[in-house]
């Protein structure tokens, strides 16, 4: 370690310390970090919550709600002043306005202070009065989290894993064809570097579009301000017996180096660090719909995901947590408003089948786990239809696209989750016996009573589970 690395653990360390008299003695501060990868929901799910948190008529299963203890909820400006605050009041009314609309998705880190006036129960909450338990959510791309496995890993074992996982792919075709032809012990040419760079990140584009999560490089995707630097400017790329000095190869490696060292280390050491709580949000019904491939690469993603919270294995996360470890870890399904509430009993064993293995090292980093399904904003109605002789369970809603009415019956997911899990490990092209459909639903047009949030399912539960403790 660096006299300069030395030098950041010692404040980082001087810094935990005061966070923790400030806490004990003061205002205890709940960091609450947001996360899941495309499409998952993570603004909705911040929205819903900080709404149904400031009028809390629909949150029965959030202990402190429902009895009294919180007693009232305020929004304060945003403490850190180098990071953008998450804008819940325009999504907020882009979920709520006379033409409801799904808000734009997270494309980077932001943070929004929500600050509970809490009445302590038992003993100590007859001899004092209110305390004040602030929650700060931090919302970031799931996506940034997968560049985690790249850590430990060199340009040249990145590269020849990467290439062999993309091969089968259709999407993959054309970058592929741009790496085979390229040199890579020919001189740099820079406009011959951003065409490769350019292809690979189209072909990422194209991968997760097409339900596939492992998009590395998480930044590649979401670049912001970083678009067009040498630290993104880099792909894979098979490697000579002795790459050349000054060759396209040796810089794609001092690149691939450069973004490890210079993109994904600040945002564990500046931004994950910090978090005691966290939702990693989960589009299982779309992975499901895109088939088993698509299924088993999100069980794989998760694992991967779900590696950042066990830092033993990772000597240079170790350093930077200084021993703080995430408290509680909630795996959530989102958008369970598509299926019938019968289903979603399956839903949640499918989760939990298919993050069991993320599950389990979480655990062994000592972090209490759960999964459930959820929607944070209720975009639907269930209703049961008689079709072919039988009674269909359904839901109905507007469809995004036409902005018509429509009743989605999606079929029904299997009582037995390793029906899904196995097709998925055996790389089938398709589900055998079953074919799962999905529409994508516009949120509804909301008449909210005085006192009530946005309408929803399980976000009560998801927030006892993950802040309920701290607010006693």
């Amino acid at each position: 370690m660096g006299i300069s690395d030395i030098a950041d653990s010692l404040v980082r360390g001087v810094e935990g310390v005061g966070d923790t008299l400030s806490e004990t003695f003061f205002e205890p501060v709940i960091r609450l970090g947001v996360t899941g990868l495309a499409r998952s929901g993570k603004t909705v799910f911040i929205t819903s919550l900080v709404a149904n948190l400031l009028d809390r008529g629909r949150m029965p299963q959030l202990q402190a709600a429902a009895g009294g203890a919180i007693r009232s909820a305020y929004l304060q400006p945003q403490p850190d002043n180098t990071v953008p605050r998450f804008d819940y009041e325009a999504h907020l009314d882009a979920l709520t306005g006379d033409h409801p609309h799904w808000p734009e998705s997270t494309r980077a880190v932001s943070e929004l202070r929500l600050s509970l006036k809490v009445q302590p129960t038992g003993l100590l909450g007859a001899v004092s009065g209110p305390r004040t338990v602030h929650l700060d959510i931090v919302d970031y791309p799931g996506e940034w989290l997968l560049d985690l496995g790249l850590m430990d890993k060199s340009f040249a074992e990145w590269s020849a894993e990467t290439l062999k996982r993309i091969r089968p792919r259709p999407a993959a075709a054309a970058f592929l064809a741009a790496a085979a032809a390229a040199d890579p012990d020919a001189p740099l040419n820079e406009p011959a570097a951003k065409a490769l760079a350019a292809a690979y990140t189209d072909y990422l584009m194209q991968a997760r579009k097409a339900g596939f999560y492992d998009c590395t490089p998480g930044r590649f995707l979401l670049p912001g301000d970083l678009a067009g630097s040498p630290a993104l400017t880099f792909a894979p790329l098979p490697r000579p017996e002795r790459p050349a000095r000054g060759g396209l190869w040796r810089e794609m490696e001092r690149r691939f180096d450069a973004y490890k060292r210079e993109v994904v280390k600040p945002f564990f050491r500046d931004h994950f660090a910090r978090i005691d709580r966290q939702v990693v949000l989960v589009d299982a019904l779309g992975a499901i719909h895109a088939g088993p491939q698509a299924t088993d690469d999100l069980r794989r993603a998760m694992r991967d995901i779900l590696s950042a919270f066990r830092p033993g294995r990772n000597a240079w996360l170790s350093q930077i947590l200084l021993g703080k470890r995430v408290e509680r870890i909630l795996f959530a399904a989102s958008k369970a408003d598509h299926l019938h509430h019968s289903q979603h009993p399956r839903l949640t064993a499918i989760m939990e089948a298919l993050l069991r293995e993320a599950r389990d090292r979480a655990d062994f980093a000592g972090a209490q786990t759960a999964a459930m399904s959820i929607a944070a904003l209720r975009a639907t109605v269930e209703e049961t239809i008689a079709h072919g002789g039988r009674d269909l369970d359904c839901v109905r809603g507007t469809l995004l696209e036409t902005g018509k009415q429509a009743a989605l019956y999606p079929g029904a997911l299997p009582e037995d989750p390793a029906r899904i899990l196995s097709a998925a490990r055996q790389g089938q092209e398709r589900w055998l016996d079953a074919d799962y459909r999905i529409m994508h639903f516009a949120p509804a047009r909301l008449s909210l009573k005085p006192g009530e949030g946005p309408p929803h399912i399980r976000l009560d539960r998801a927030a006892e589970f993950l802040i309920g403790d701290r607010l006693r």
